[in-house]
């Protein structure tokens, strides 16, 4: 069973950096003093049970993993985010899907039972995985909105190929997957959807891209070792939070925000807490 990575190192960032995707919250400092509140009442109550809490003190883990039947309540993780992604509720709505093929074989038509099949479903899904795995994608995995990948109970590693894009769709949780070596794809056709498929180009080779996506929630992934970023939130995107992640040996860790003239990054909202920003690590790491 894994439940990877410690909590280390908070940082709430508010960009007011428009989205085309969600309203951005109006009094930004609210969420900020939620979320403060939230750390200090975690914390106070583990310090109150002493050695009978199974507390951290990190209000999301102790949320869900005080729960002995945590994988019978596998939803209950999507009411335990903080900050702007606070109200991404992924697949909670949803049936389980659980994948059991590692594989990736065509993007366009994708087999049943893979990761690539589940994500481009129209209705809300909780995804699992039946066992550890390591899925090699052919083409960028692009999802559909409300998703949720949750890795706990299993090693599951996206690697080795194009990864993982959030683009103009919403609620999307993406939690406990090792994600590394990503590389660019494209320059073909990639489904993302039952009824649609397209012309890809030249992907960036970001682990996680989030392209005018809202009500992203990201947590207790590791991500190493990307062609480009490790976790990219541009093109009006809004409504995430980044937690509990552990980034090492890259050069571009995240971006937020297209660039300094992009006016419809002006509203961008983003809430990181709790990562750990590890060794091997050049640029571009909030501070």
């Amino acid at each position: 069973m894994s439940f990877p990575f410690p909590s280390l190192c908070f940082f709430l960032i508010v960009i007011i950096v428009p989205s085309l995707t969600a309203s951005p919250v109006q009094d930004p400092e609210h969420v900020v003093q939620e979320v403060q509140r939230s750390i200090a009442n975690a914390t106070r109550a583990r310090r109150n049970l002493g050695y009978l809490s199974c507390g951290t003190g990190n209000p999301i883990d102790d949320c869900w993993r005080c729960d002995p039947n945590w994988e019978q309540n596998r939803h209950r993780l999507a009411d335990c985010a903080i900050g702007f992604g606070k109200n991404a509720i992924g697949g909670r709505d949803g049936k389980i899907y659980v994948v059991t093929d590692s594989g990736d074989d065509e993007p366009v038509t994708p087999k049943p039972g893979t990761l690539r099949h589940a994500v481009i479903q129209d209705e809300p899904l909780w995804i699992i995985f039946k066992r550890d795995m390591v899925i090699q994608l052919k083409e960028e995995l692009i999802m559909n909105s409300f998703k949720t990948i949750d890795g706990r109970g299993a090693s599951v590693h996206i690697a080795g190929g194009p990864c993982i894009t959030v683009q103009f769709v919403t609620n999307i949780i993406i939690h406990g997957i090792h994600i590394h070596d990503c590389k660019q794809g494209g320059n073909t056709m990639v489904r993302d959807s039952p009824k649609h498929y397209g012309y890809r180009t030249i992907s960036d080779g970001d682990g996680v891209s989030i392209f005018g996506g809202s009500h992203v929630w990201v947590d207790h992934c590791s991500l190493a070792n990307c062609k480009d970023g490790l976790i990219d939130a541009i093109h009006g995107s809004t409504a995430i939070t980044i937690s509990n992640n552990f980034m090492t040996h890259h050069d571009k860790v995240m971006l937020l925000g297209h660039s300094d003239s992009y006016v419809q990054d002006k509203n961008m909202q983003v809430t990181i807490a709790f990562n750990h920003f590890g060794e091997g690590l050049v640029q571009r790491m909030p501070r």
